[in-house]
């Protein structure tokens, strides 16, 4: 892969995996300071002068788009979990997740999955990867079904 590089634990870290993280930093910082994403977003760019990836910019933007319905399947399909009792960092992993497995044609369904587990192993609870993976893994298996 042209465009990865190699992290520090050893697993390759390209720039789509940058952008999801970056995504996932702004929809954290918006929920806990209770502002919008894109406004998140905006301060970002101003304040830090930071430079958000195209691909950053599509999963915030699509996430916001589709929060409802991305919620309503989450909150359906997660055992014994509300979205509020779960982890932040999760629900947002799991938000990201969704957005690009059920309506990111460009991400296949396996990598849109593989790479919110990864997220979960990096960011959060010892518990985290095994949930994300069993919900998204829902998910996919019930997608011709959410989106007929």
């Amino acid at each position: 892969m042209a465009s990865s590089q190699i992290s520090p634990s050893g697993k390759p870290n390209s720039a789509r995996s940058k952008a999801r993280r970056r995504a996932l930093d702004i929809l954290f910082e918006a929920e806990q300071r209770e502002v919008s994403a894109m406004s998140a977003m905006t301060a970002r760019r101003e304040i830090a002068d930071q430079i958000i990836n195209l691909y950053t910019v599509d999963l915030v933007e699509g996430v916001t788009a589709m929060a409802e319905q991305i919620d309503e399947y989450l909150q359906t399909y997660s055992q014994g979990w509300t979205l509020e009792r779960m982890p932040a960092v999760d629900r947002i992993i799991l938000r990201i997740g969704a957005w690009e497995l059920l309506f990111n044609d460009d991400v296949p369904d396996g990598v849109a999955v593989s790479e919110a587990v990864e997220l979960a192993k990096i960011l959060s609870t010892d518990d985290s990867p095994q949930f994300v993976n069993g919900l998204l893994g829902r998910l996919q298996q019930i997608k011709p079904t959410l989106l007929a």
